[in-house]
C-alpha cells in the first residue's frame, strides 16, 4: 500500500481524537510491571555495569541506555484479544527511545485488547559496550518471545505471538523472525523450553542487515517506512518486501510520502501516518 501525504481536515481531527483517547485512557488504568528475562542475570552480561540511566530528551521522551540486566515492561489488557505483541524500540544499539517507540504503542494496543511487552535489550553500539547484535541483543529478544510464550497466566494464545520492531529494534524483529529456533525440551528452565518462533512481525522504518533469510516459512510481515527515510533504509525495507512476496509470504507496505525517519506514535503525530497504529491491529485482525 502507497498512501499520500494530504488528508481531509475531519480524518485527521478524527484520528488525534482516537489517540489522544488512548494516552487518557492507559494513564488511568493500572501500572505496568518490569519484569527481568533472566532473574539472575543475562549470560555473558557485565555483572559490574551497574544500573540502567535513563536521559529526558527530544520532546520529553525518556531514552534508556546502560541496559545489563534486559527486560519487558508487561502491559496486559482488561479483556485479552489472544494476540501478544513484543515491541522493540530503536536507538541504535546505543540508547531505546521507549517512548515513541514503546510505551505508547504498547498502552495503544492494550486498548484494542492487546498484550504487549516493552523490550530493553543490551546495547551492542554503545561507547564501551562488550555486547554484540547478534549474540546479545539477539538473544534478549528471543528470550522475551520465549517467555511470553511460556506464560499461560497472561492468556496469550501460543500461536500469535508476534513483535513489532522500530529502526534498530525493527533490525532485531527481522533477524528473530528470519532465525527463530524451537524451544529445548529437556531443558530446566521452563522458559527455555518454548519457542522463539515469531507468528508474525512488524518492522518499522528498520535497520538494514544483509542477510536475511527469506523463505516461504517466514512469518507475515506488516512494513512501515517514511519516503524522507535515508536511502538505505527504503531500498531495504523495500526489498523485504519483494523478497516476501516471492516467498508467497503473506507482507503489506505501507510508504508514506515526506515522512522522515523515527516518527515513532505520538499524541501530535498528525496527517495520514497517524493511522498506522490502527492499520497493524486491522492486520492482525483483531476485532
Amino acid at each position: 500500500m502507497f498512501a499520500g501525504h494530504s488528508s481531509g481536515g475531519d480524518t485527521v481531527r478524527r484520528t488525534a481524537f482516537i489517540v489522544a483517547i488512548a494516552f487518557c485512557s492507559a494513564a488511568s488504568a493500572a501500572s505496568p510491571q518490569k519484569l527481568f528475562l533472566w532473574p539472575d542475570g543475562a549470560p555473558g552480561a557485565r555483572s559490574d555495569g551497574g544500573e540502567e540511566v535513563v536521559t529526558i530528551k527530544g520532546q520529553g521522551d525518556h531514552v534508556v541506555s546502560n541496559v545489563h540486566r534486559p527486560s519487558i515492561t508487561v502491559y496486559l489488557p482488561e479483556k485479552h484479544a489472544g494476540v501478544s505483541v513484543v515491541v522493540v524500540p530503536g536507538g541504535g544499539h546505543r540508547e531505546l527511545w521507549t517512548d515513541h517507540e514503546g510505551h505508547n504503542e504498547a498502552r495503544f494496543l492494550n486498548e484494542r485488547g492487546i498484550a504487549a511487552f516493552v523490550l530493553q535489550y543490551r546495547l551492542a553500539r554503545e561507547p564501551g559496550s562488550t555486547y554484540t547484535i547478534e549474540g546479545d541483543a539477539l538473544a534478549d529478544l528471543e528470550r522475551a518471545i520465549r517467555t511470553v510464550r511460556s506464560r499461560a497466566e497472561w492468556s496469550a494464545d501460543t500461536k500469535r505471538i508476534g513483535a513489532m520492531g522500530f529502526s534498530a529494534g525493527g533490525q532485531l524483529v527481522a533477524l528473530a523472525a528470519t532465525r527463530g529456533g524451537a524451544g529445548d525440551a529437556t531443558a530446566k528452565d521452563p522458559v527455555d523450553r518454548a519457542s522463539s518462533k515469531l507468528d508474525f512481525a512488524a518492522l518499522v522504518y528498520p535497520g538494514t542487515w544483509p542477510d536475511l533469510q527469506i523463505n516461504a516459512s517466514t512469518p507475515p510481515m506488516w512494513l512501515l517506512c517514511g519516503s524522507d527515510d535515508r536511502p538505505e533504509v527504503i531500498a531495504g525495507i523495500t526489498n523485504i518486501y519483494l523478497r516476501l512476496r516471492e516467498a508467497k509470504v503473506p507482507a503489506e507496505l505501507h510508504l508514506y510520502d515526506g515522512i522522515p525517519h523515527g516518527f515513532g506514535m505520538r499524541a501530535n503525530l498528525t496527517g495520514p501516518v497517524s493511522h498506522w497504529p490502527q492499520l497493524f491491529v486491522d492486520w492482525i485482525k483483531v476485532p
